[in-house]
This record gives C-alpha cells, structure tokens and sequence, in this order.
C-alpha cells in the first residue's frame, strides 16, 4: 500500500505542477508584454475609431506604435500603419475620408504629417517637410495647422543648414542669458521659438500663423492644447507668456485673427494660468480653463467661456469643487464631456453651459481624454488596477461601457492579478483620507503579510483607480505584500480645500497621514508589524526623505528621484513655494522648516536610493547629497543611477532592473508571503 501512495504522489506531483503554472502574477516581465493603448481619436460621422497602440520588445530595448482601426460594434482591430515605427496623434478630416498622423520615416529628421485615405486602398503619403519637424497637429477645414519649433530669422532652407550644423558640431556647450533652460528631461534651446503653422491639405508652401503676431507658444511645452482654430478658420487661440518675467511664467489665452499682425490677450487681468483653448463646433465660443492661485500648479481649474460675438466671459459650474481637464464640446455646442479626477477616480462627467449642472457619467474605474462623433458617439480608454487600457464606448445616459478592443487578453487569461479595495481611515486631525489597498494572489485573512507602504508623487496629484506601469501596485504585491497607497493631505481631486492644505507646509500634515494608515494597517491581524517598508517618489522621494529623520516604523525604504534639499532644488526647472511664498533668502523658515536633509542626524534607517541623470524636475544631485548623507551617517544604504533615463525609468529593460532591485531591496528587509 504504501508503495501504491508513493506512485499516485509522483503521478500527481507533476500534474500539480501544471496546474501551479497555468497561473501566473503580474510580475514585471509580464507589464512588458503587455500592449498599451493611447487616446482614441472617432472620426465626425463616427464610422472609424483610431488609437494608437505601442509595443516593447525587450530584447532589443526598443517600442514601437501603430495606429488600429475599430468600429463601433467591436468587430473590427487591425492596424493600418507599419510596425517597427512610431506614430502619434492621429486626427480626421471634417469628412472622415482622410486621417492624418504623425510619423518619422525613413528619409525624415523629424516627426512630418502623413495623410491616409480611409474611403478607399492607399498608403500614407507625406504632407509636410518642415526642417524642425511637426507636432500638435489640428486638421480645420482645408489645413493642417501644427507647430513647430524654428529659428525665428531663418527661413526653412536656412533653418535645415542650421539644424545639421547643430548635429555635426564637435562643441556640445548649451547657453542661456534666461530662464527656462530645461523642462522635466530635456533641455530648451534659447534660439529656437514654438509658433503655429498651417500648410494646404493638398501640399504647398507652409504658412506662418502665429510668427507675424512675434508672439511665441510657451517655452517651456507645446501641445495640440496649446492652440485652437474656429471652424471658419478665421480665429486662432492660442498660450503664450502674458509678461516679460521669464522665471515666473504668466500663462495667458491670446486671440488672434489669422492672417492679421496682431492679437488680443484675453486674460490679463488673471494672473494664474488660463489654458486649453477650445472653439466651440458652432464657432461662437471660446472655452479654456482658468485658475486663480499664481505659482500652485494644482489649483482647481475652473471652466470658462468667452463670447466671440459679445466679447464676454462666463463662468460655468463656479462653484463645483473639481477641476476641469480632458473636457470635448458636444456636437451641439452647448456642452462637454470631460474625464475629471473625483475622489481617487477619474470619471467621465457631462457640464452643460445652459445651467451649469454637472453629472457624472461612470462610476468605478478610470476613464481617459474622451472623443465624440457628431452623432454623439462617446469613446475612451477605460483602465482599473486590475486591468490596462481598454477601447470602449460609453453610454452616455447610464454609463455602461461596450468594449471594443481584444488586446491583452491572451496574455492576462493566465495571470492571478490579486484584489484590491478602497478604505477611508482617521488621518491628521482626526479627518478621513482615502487608501487603496491591495492584497496578493491567494491573500488569506488568517495569516499574516509584509506590508509595503507606498507614498504617491505630485505632492498634488492623487493615485486613481488605474493601471500603472512605472510604480504597479499589484507587481509590488505578487511579491507577497499587501500594498497600500494613501491619498494624503495635499491629494488632488477631493476639493481645493484638502489639495491646498499642505502649502506652504509640506511636512506635517501629509506625514502624519502616512503614519496613521501604517498603523490603521498594522493594527489589522494579517499585517505583520515586524515586516514593514516604504517606498516613494518625486514627493513621495521627499517625504520617504522626511521619514527618515523621523522616529518610524519601517525596516526599510525605497526613495526615487526625491526632493531632498530644498534650497539645491532651485537647480531644477521648476522651484518649489518660490513664485507664491518667496524665495529661501526671503522666507528662510519655510524651507528651513520642510527641507528633508535638516533631519540627516537622525537617518538610521536603511535606504535604496535611485535617481536618473536626465531628470531635470528633481536634479540627479538630490539623489546622491542623499546618498552620500546617508553613507556618512553609517546607514546601510545603496544608490542606483540611470544615466539614461528621466524623473520616470522609461525604457524596458532599465524598469526590469528597478524592479527586480526593488524586490531584492524589500525583500532583504522584509521576508515576502503570508506567514
């Protein structure tokens, strides 16, 4: 008997083994097989759907996009440009029969418009030969509008000699007489200028909208929401910089007829940023976005509309505490759709001007930038924690969603993604703060895990109900943890009152909300008190830095690309409290009060540092003043550079060494699975 129990076992034994490996987590090889779809663009008449979708392949550390097709119906997904390319920003002609892309070819320096016939076989052809390359491309009536970056006293030819001479030259020094210099990973060439050009949709020469106006789209990052042009073609609006202080930028809304020499500021008399210029299908209307608060990025931004006819402003919803982004007129001009961050859910709203009601169309899960056919065809990417990007259309009476893409699915079927669910707990001052919380394939309450404390960026912004790939909560809890990210003090999309709270006081508040919700965890009977970690970046990095000043429960922590000394972050592009509370030498105490790197005589808690070199939003320094502080200190402690990546580790296999570092950085502090 007991050598027939022996020989079951060993039949059963492999088949177990199959078993075990029918399922697998989400670990980080499988984030990089995944394919990632971008914002849909619907054709007018709503007959085409076009997203792009990028792909990685590892071994060659390269990805590329392509441009798919869908219906409506979701019976159709092919791509219809080449592999091995990328495109971006895909746009339709007013009569859905042509589509235009951006693309870089073979006998391309830069990004030029290709044009695709839809109604009939054709390749794309090429529209454009501009020296400096395209982007932002709008197609209005007859044209393609787009802009460029140029030398304002060059024409193109001139402009083309310039630009390879800048290639071949042997002396790589960079100049400024003025700010900026940089933006987030990417420096600003002072003698080049953004404008808005336009060329036939039949060819031709290109013709300058903006450079007559010698009004230049700011410096510092241009988009296709940087600019509109009515459909009658007769208006441009457009961003730029309503004063001549180059270190405080006045972001203003300028209106302009085209063809004419001169434009109107439209906003001048606000002095906070008045963005994403927006004509109305009707071309009676302007919208843009307006904050109020100069120098606080996270302001909630207010939806405003400007009379063409009558020459006057309105406000619509004043008094709604939520800040408008991602908003499309409805095909009838007298509403929008819009993707609005609402309390850690990005959710797809309908505002109607007339009186001002606002209403949210879906409910759990994230929704990004909508697109609307004329016949009032909703679509978007829907995504949640558990899943990555999906195509889908949305009901715009119930919220329901129809699905429209299959990508993904076969890479997924065999992938345990865990669970996840959101709480509320007491933070600072006894006030309610929201946490995702996620727990690990087979998660067992009646054992106990690790915790892996995870602290959100911004400090303004907030962790939504999404699928991430940068910092993936359910990758950290494949590991065998439970995950927890709090949306403290200072988090966007819970009301100007919560966003605003920190300011000018980074510290304390947010601080004591990560505090608490590590305790809200560990009083928990499956939390194992004794295996506990942190992580963060950006703010997150800073607070992680704050935390180690601080007397904590953390066996270790991970700090990415963190603000750890204040007064050396004036290196960056963008200077922390200075343009609304004053510089250090004005108010001392502020900085003096938050900066992390005053608490170094209490570090003593071992720490992985990673920093990227190209990240100009939190220069590299920071990472080893941090580093360099903590080996000082004789805290076990270890620093990883990117030479090649950003504030964000961007390429494939750069962000499989992160997070396998990561995991045996945890791991080395904090035994992984359930005990």
């Amino acid at each position: 008997m007991k050598k027939i129990g022996v020989f079951f076992l060993c039949l059963l034994m492999p088949i177990a083994s199959v078993i075990a490996e029918e399922k697998k987590t989400l670990s980080v090889d499988v984030l990089w097989q995944l394919s990632r779809i971008g914002n849909p663009t619907i054709s007018p008449n709503g007959d085409y759907i076009v997203a792009p979708v990028t792909e990685f392949d590892v071994p060659s550390d390269k990805g590329s996009t392509q441009l798919w097709l869908f219906d409506t119906e979701g019976k159709q997904q092919r791509a219809i440009t080449a592999k091995g390319l990328r495109v971006s920003e895909a746009t339709f002609s007013p009569d859905s029969n042509t589509l235009a892309f951006i693309s870089k070819r073979d006998d391309d320096d830069a990004g030029q418009v290709y044009l695709l016939p839809m109604n009939q076989p054709g390749e794309a052809q090429r529209l454009t030969e501009v020296p400096g390359g395209v982007k932002g491309i709008k197609w209005v009536g007859q044209h393609i509008y787009f802009i460029s970056r140029i030398f304002p006293d060059k024409n193109w030819e001139e402009m083309a000699t310039q630009l390879k001479a800048n290639k071949d030259t042997k002396v790589s020094a960079r100049q400024w007489n003025a700010l900026p210099y940089s933006h987030f990973d990417h420096w600003i060439e002072e003698d080049r200028h953004a404008h808005v050009f336009r060329i036939s949709t039949k060819g031709g020469d290109v013709e300058p909208i903006t450079q007559p106006l010698n009004i230049q789209l700011p410096r510092s990052s241009q988009s296709a929401g940087s600019y509109d042009i009515d459909p009658s073609e007769r208006w441009i609006a457009f961003n730029s910089n309503g004063w001549d202080n180059k270190v405080d930028p006045k972001v203003d809304i300028f209106l302009a007829e085209i063809g004419s020499k001169k434009a109107v500021n439209l906003t001048a008399d606000n002095q906070a940023p008045d963005a994403n210029p927006t004509f109305s299908p009707d071309g009676k209307t302007l919208a843009f976005t307006r904050q109020h608060i100069h120098g606080f990025y996270a302001d909630t931004a207010k939806l405003m509309l400007y009379d063409l006819k009558k020459g006057k402003f309105s406000t619509v919803a004043k008094d709604w505490d939520r800040s408008v982004a991602r908003f499309v007129w409805t095909a009838n001009s007298k509403g929008f759709y819009a993707a609005i961050d609402d309390a850690a859910t990005r959710r797809i709203y309908h505002i109607n001007i007339n009186n001002s009601k606002v209403k949210a169309i879906t409910g759990a899960t994230n929704f990004g930038q909508p697109d609307i056919a004329k016949d009032g065809t909703l679509v978007a990417v829907n995504d949640s924690f558990l899943y990555p990007g999906r195509l889908v259309s949305i009901n715009k009476r119930n919220g329901k969603v129809t699905r429209l893409d299959k990508f993904n699915d076969d890479i997924l079927a065999n992938v345990d993604m865990g669970t996840y669910e959101s709480v509320t707990y007491k933070g600072y001052n006894d006030q309610d703060i929201q946490m995702w919380v996620h727990y690990p394939p087979g998660f067992d309450k009646s054992k106990q895990y690790p915790l892996m404390m995870l602290i959100h960026g911004g400090p303004h912004g907030a962790i939504s109900d999404g699928f991430h790939y940068r910092w993936n909560a359910q990758t950290f809890a494949s590991w065998g943890y439970v995950t927890a990210w709090p949306n403290f003090h200072g988090s966007s999309s819970f009301g100007q009152e919560f966003t605003d709270s920190i300011n000018p006081d980074w510290k304390n508040k947010s601080l004591d909300d990560v505090f608490k919700a590590t305790k809200w965890l560990t009083d928990k009977d499956w939390i194992d008190e004794e295996r506990v970690v942190a992580a963060g970046a950006s703010y997150g990095g800073y607070l992680a830095s704050i935390i180690l000043g601080e007397e904590n429960p953390f066996n270790a922590l991970l700090i990415h690309a963190a603000v750890y000394n204040m007064y050396s972050q004036m290196a960056a592009d963008f200077s922390v409290h200075s343009t609304r509370f004053g510089s250090y030498w004005e108010n001392p105490d502020i900085y003096k009060s938050i900066s992390p790197h005053y608490g170094a005589e209490n570090f003593n808690t071992p720490t992985l540092v990673i920093h990227g070199q190209l990240d100009y939003r939190v220069p590299v320094g920071q990472g080893f003043e941090l580093f360099r502080t903590l080996q000082t200190r004789g805290v076990e402690s270890r620093m990883i550079y990117f030479p090649d990546e950003n504030h964000w580790i961007l390429k494939p296999n750069n962000s499989i060494y992160w997070y396998n570092e990561a995991e045996d950085w945890m791991t080395r502090f904090a035994e992984p699975g359930a005990k």
